[in-house]
């Protein structure tokens, strides 16, 4: 089991979160007048970051980071590509 965290818009991030996924948080807040907090969760093993804005960032199977606008699905990423 993996316990999440909360830290506050520029603070450093933890040092459990992925360095992908910090690097799109840090990406995202610098990408504009941005406060509040982001959640650290962890599902199937894979970081999950979500901003207060409901903006998420995911870590990917093969490591990388993909980004969520509120309201987005992950199932609207193209990670399924078995299905096709």
């Amino acid at each position: 089991m993996q316990i999440g965290t909360r830290w506050a818009v520029g603070s450093p991030a933890p040092s459990s979160i992925p360095a992908a996924v910090a690097e799109a948080c840090t990406k995202f807040e610098s990408d504009g007048d941005f406060a509040g907090d982001w959640t650290l969760t962890w599902l199937e093993g894979r970081a999950v970051a979500t901003h207060t804005s409901g903006l998420r960032v995911l870590e990917r199977e093969d490591g990388t980071a993909a980004t969520l606008a509120p309201g987005e699905s992950e199932f609207d990423l193209d990670d399924d590509d078995w299905l096709s």
